[in-house]
C-alpha cells in the first residue's frame, strides 16, 4: 500500500487569496467576515458573510472556456493554480500522466437561478446560452478543471454537505493508497452570494449578531447563536510517495488517516456517536493512540447544539489526551462544501509554521466546551500530527489525520 503525501497546496478564501496572506491572518487571528447589505434588502434575517472577492479571469481565460464557469468553479481554478504552482506540477505532467480530480461541490445556485430567470422573462430557452448547462451542474468545478488542466484521472464529485471537501481527500486518499491513482487533485468549492444562501437563511441558523461583524462567528462560546456562510475554494496536491520522490517533489505533509461514518439520526441536528465513530475510525486507521494528536482542527461552525455535541464527542474520543482544540471557522465563517478541504490546508499552514491558530471571540465556555483544550490565543507550538473534523446535513462525517513528513 502506497503511502499518500502532500505535494502541493492552494487556497482562495476571505482570510486571504493565496497561502502567504492566509498564513498571516491565521496567525494574526484575523476575521474574514463583513456586514453584507445587500442581502438585508433581499430579504435576509441575517446580513452576515465571509468576504470573497469575485475572480476576474479576463486576462487568464478565454471567453470559450470561462464561458461554462460560475463562481464555484473560478474559485477553483484560482486555487488549483496555485495549488499546482506550489507542487511544482506544469502542464506536460498533466499531460503526460493520468492525474485525477475529486473536488468537493454540492450546490450551484446563482448559475441556476440566473438561467431560469432569464427564460421566465424571454420566454425563449435558446437565449439561456450554451454555458449555461455546464454552470448549473453540481459537477460543474471537475468537469471543467478537468478540462482546462487536460486531466485523465478519476473525475468525480464529492457531493456531502458540508463534509465534502473532506470526503475529497478521504477519497483520494484510499485511490492512491490501493494503487489506483498516483496523483489527484481534492479539494472544495463554495459559491458565496445571495443566491446560494437565502434557504439556509431561512432555516434561522445563521447568526444575528450586526453589531462587530468580525465578532459573530463564536465556534464553542457560551454566546454563539448560529454560523456565518462564507465560501472560496481550496485545492491541495495529493500523491504517491513514490511518485513525489521520481519528480523531486517537496513533501509538505503525509494523509495517514480517514474516518467516516452517518449518523443514522436526524437530518439537520448532528450528534455525538458519528462524530466519535469517524474519529476513532481515522485513528485506527492511521495506526495512531489519541494521546499521539497534537491539535484538532474542530467542526465547530458556531451553532448551539452543534458546538455542544462536537465538544462531547472529541471528549469522548481523545478524554485526559487533552489535544490542542480550536475552530478556524471562528475567523472564517463557514465554508461549507470547501471547508473540510481548506481545513485540512490551514492546519497543515500551521503544522509546518510551527503555531496553533486561536478560536477567537472565545469568551466564556459551556459546560461541554470547558473539557477542551481550546485555544484563545496563537501559540507557538510544533504540531506533528492533526486531525480535522468535518460534518454535514445528513449526518455524513469525516475526520483527516495528517501527520508532519518525515
Amino acid at each position: 500500500m502506497s503511502r499518500v503525501v502532500i505535494t502541493g497546496m492552494g487556497i482562495y478564501s476571505c482570510i486571504g487569496e493565496n497561502l502567504d496572506e492566509v498564513k498571516e491572518s491565521l496567525y494574526a487571528g484575523k476575521s474574514g467576515i463583513i456586514y453584507d447589505a445587500d442581502r438585508k434588502e433581499f430579504g435576509y434575517r441575517s446580513c452576515l458573510t465571509g468576504a470573497v472577492s469575485e475572480p476576474n479571469l479576463k486576462k487568464i481565460l478565454s471567453r470559450r472556456e470561462r464561458i461554462s464557469m460560475g463562481q464555484e468553479s473560478q474559485f477553483a481554478y484560482l486555487a488549483t493554480i496555485e495549488a499546482l504552482k506550489n507542487a511544482n506540477i506544469e502542464e506536460q505532467f498533466l499531460i503526460d500522466n493520468e492525474v485525477g480530480i475529486l473536488y468537493g461541490n454540492d450546490s450551484t445556485a446563482q448559475s441556476i437561478i440566473h438561467s431560469i430567470d432569464k427564460i421566465r422573462d424571454k420566454k425563449d430557452t435558446n437565449l439561456v446560452g450554451s454555458g449555461a448547462v455546464f454552470q448549473s451542474l453540481n459537477c460543474s468545478v471537475t468537469m471543467n478543471l478537468a478540462t482546462l488542466f487536460k486531466l485523465k484521472g478519476i473525475n468525480l464529485t464529492v457531493s456531502a454537505a458540508c463534509a465534502s471537501g473532506s470526503h475529497s481527500v478521504g477519497l483520494g486518499f484510499h485511490l492512491i493508497k490501493s494503487g489506483l491513482q498516483d496523483c489527484i487533485i481534492c479539494g472544495g468549492a463554495q459559491e458565496i452570494n445571495k443566491l446560494a444562501m437565502a434557504s439556509f437563511d431561512g432555516l434561522g441558523v445563521f447568526s444575528v449578531n450586526h453589531d462587530d461583524p468580525s465578532k459573530a462567528s463564536r465556534p464553542f462560546d457560551k454566546k454563539r447563536d448560529g454560523l456565518i456562510p462564507s465560501g472560496g475554494a481550496a485545492s491541495l496536491i495529493l500523491e504517491s510517495y513514490e511518485s513525489a520522490v521520481k519528480r523531486g517533489a517537496n513533501i509538505i505533509g503525509e494523509v495517514v488517516g480517514y474516518g467516516f461514518s452517518s449518523n443514522g439520526d436526524h437530518i439537520s441536528t448532528p450528534n455525538v456517536d458519528g462524530p466519535s465513530r469517524a474519529m476513532k475510525k481515522a485513528l485506527k486507521q492511521a495506526n495512531l493512540q489519541p494521546d499521539q494528536i497534537d491539535y484538532v482542527n474542530a467542526h465547530a461552525t458556531s451553532t448551539p447544539v452543534g458546538d455542544q455535541n462536537e465538544a462531547k464527542a472529541i471528549h469522548n474520543v481523545f478524554g485526559g489526551s487533552f489535544p490542542y482544540v480550536s475552530s478556524t471557522k471562528s475567523m472564517t465563517g463557514h465554508e461549507c462544501w470547501m471547508a473540510g478541504a481548506s481545513e485540512i490546508i490551514y492546519s497543515v499552514l500551521m503544522m509546518n509554521n510551527s503555531f496553533i491558530a486561536p478560536n477567537i471571540n472565545l469568551e466564556e465556555t459551556d459546560e461541554d466546551s470547558a473539557k477542551l483544550n481550546l485555544v484563545k490565543q496563537t501559540i507557538n507550538k510544533n504540531i506533528d500530527v492533526f486531525l480535522s473534523n468535518s460534518f454535514g446535513f445528513g449526518g455524513t462525517n469525516s475526520a483527516i489525520i495528517v501527520k508532519k513528513f518525515e
